[in-house]
């Protein structure tokens, strides 16, 4: 049981936080969408697109933390796009500016703001909003999961052969070979595979029934903060290699039933290195 779901002073905490996590993800995500050139994804270079998308998330990234500094001055900070903020406060930030860049790159709807704040290495409250797609999924810890205000639950566990997976591939040509390999075995033993191009929105799609379960190698704490948060509380369960925390090695989020036996099987599968 957790000892800290009935100390005021926490819950004043995880509000306050979810607060500031809610309007700082609306506001990027509203100067994303607003923001987005309507041109950007056939851009006359390839390198004048991605030029454009790095600096829409560096303008986010700063949109966030300026907000949290205004706040919340003495809280950390970490950022994919290089916020690296120590704080005194024990609370920790960490945001994904545009989770999905590639799909926001071509105009696809599956990007996301994402952002959490930890206190003491325990994540006590996760937001993914996804402008595109007009939801806005959260989380706070020991209170469950919400998406545009109402509750979110996972998927009953199906039988392994009837799972709807999602997954996704690195940047690295040696690595997305290994995680095909590892797909190629793998997706005859399941219902389906799903790649969305933002582990936040797969890990609020496994939160909310979209998806039995997700799994991937390679990501970072600002990939998956929020999203693993806002799964649990929906009732899933997630983590690394067996009796290992999610981590950049491996990462796998289902309901209790299904989870047990799909990481059982990426670990025979070796999904967890290159």
């Amino acid at each position: 049981m957790r000892s800290d779901v009935t100390d005021p002073v926490n819950d004043q905490l995880k509000a306050e936080l979810l607060e500031l996590a809610l309007e700082a993800a609306h506001r990027a995500g509203d100067f994303l969408r607003d923001g987005r050139p309507a041109d950007l994804g056939v851009a006359a270079t390839k390198s004048s697109a991605v030029d454009v998308v790095t600096e829409m998330d560096i303008a986010s990234e700063k949109l966030i933390t300026g907000l949290i500094a205004d706040r919340r001055p003495d809280d950390g900070v970490i950022g994919e796009e290089g916020a690296s903020v120590e704080g005194t406060s024990g609370v920790q930030w960490v945001i994904d500016p545009i989770d999905g860049t590639v799909n926001y790159l071509y105009g696809l709807p599956s990007w996301a703001v994402s952002i959490a704040a930890r206190k003491d290495g325990e994540t006590l409250v996760g937001v993914v909003h996804a402008p595109l797609r007009g939801e806005t999924y959260r989380a706070v810890l020991g209170e469950g999961a919400q998406v545009n205000g109402h509750p979110a639950r996972v998927r009953p566990a199906p039988a392994f052969g009837l799972a709807l997976v999602g997954t996704g591939f690195g940047y690295l040509a040696e690595r997305r070979a290994r995680q095909a390999e590892v797909l190629r075995r793998l997706v005859p033993e399941v219902r389906d595979i799903r790649r969305g191009g933002s582990a936040a929105i797969d890990l609020c799609d496994v939160a909310t029934g979209r998806l039995d379960a997700y799994y991937e190698r390679g990501l970072n704490p600002w990939d998956y903060a929020a999203g693993d948060l806002i799964a649990r509380e929906a009732g899933a369960l997630t983590g690394g290699r067996p009796g290992e925390p999610l981590s950049t090695e491996l990462t796998v989020a289902a309901p209790p039933g299904l989870f047990e036996p799909l990481q059982a099987r990426l670990e025979d599968l070796g999904a967890w290195h290159d």
